[in-house]
């Protein structure tokens, strides 16, 4: 006796069921537009990947060679207008998260709990790691001679003298930065680690430029002004405030007028956040 038409169009719904029921568990939960699925050692932010992870991995990360940098927020405000800058971050192979407004303004924004590692605290521990305090296994690259003198100084104060070949002191570069000087040295001592300590928006092109013209590829840490907040060539920043997020503030007070300016010029990357989020801003035509 054949079996109702009707079987038919139950056995049809009943298989419909099973499969959307397991499609609803393989999709990933979303709650509303701002908490997408989240990456725990990664976040897309203005179109760059920023690690989320500790300092210890990131060192881990960086120490078998390739480009780390550490873009602070008056010159991360400039990502819709400067392609060099751009380009720059999108080559380095692991981008911290050092900028306290971006992470404050992300985590409002998103939802997020982005953690930020800064600079300094990188540092901090970079300068632990023994293969950095072995003789001849890092190259420091200075602002000048002044700043070079006060943070040799505080290196060999703790425990790691650095001889004067491994250290060059940097020119001023221009926007398209070529050094054919510092390929040569690099490329004749072959150090395991090169710390950039000039300042941002410049270092990181130097680093990139570093990446893609030696001939071997080490650990190029681009870590800005971080040692001079050590050393006391700029504002001595305490562990308490680095953590905080009122490193800027102590550099204000130590020099208004030449920080004040730079630090309100960097509310311009609140707007971008707010915009792109997650997005590579446009790039605008001078």
């Amino acid at each position: 006796m054949p079996r109702p038409r009707f079987s038919f169009w139950c056995e049809l719904g009943r298989r419909c069921k099973i499969t959307l029921h397991s499609a609803e568990q393989r999709r990933p939960l979303r709650i509303g537009k701002s908490q997408p699925a989240v990456d725990p050692t990664h976040r897309t932010i203005l179109g760059i990947s920023f690690f989320a992870g500790l300092v210890s991995e990131a060192i881990a990360a960086i120490r078998g060679g390739g480009l780390l940098v550490s873009p602070a927020a008056p010159a991360l405000k400039n990502m819709d207008r400067d392609a060099g800058y751009r380009d720059a971050l999108l080559g380095a192979d692991l981008v911290i998260a050092d900028s306290a407004l971006m992470v404050m303004v992300w985590n409002l924004l998103q939802h997020d709990s982005l953690r930020r590692l800064s600079g300094l605290k990188y540092l901090r521990e970079l300068v632990l790691q023994p293969d950095v305090r072995q003789p001849g296994n890092t190259l420091w690259i200075m602002a000048s001679p002044r700043s070079a003198a006060t943070n040799l100084q505080w290196l060999s104060q703790n425990g790691a003298s650095v001889e004067p070949e491994y250290v060059y002191i940097a020119p001023i570069y221009a926007e398209q930065i070529a050094d054919p000087d510092l390929l040569a040295l690099l490329d004749r001592l072959r150090p395991q680690h090169v710390i950039i300590t000039l300042g941002g928006g410049t270092q990181e092109r130097l680093g990139l430029y570093l990446k893609q013209n030696l001939a071997y590829l080490p650990a190029i840490h681009c870590i800005g002004a971080a040692i001079a907040f050590l050393s006391g060539d700029q504002a001595d920043i305490p562990v308490w405030a680095d953590k905080f997020y009122l490193g800027w503030l102590f550099r204000c007070l130590s020099n208004p007028k030449r920080f004040v300016p730079r630090y309100w010029g960097a509310r311009k990357l609140i707007m971008l956040l707010v915009r792109y989020r997650d997005r590579m801003p446009a790039l605008r035509v001078p």
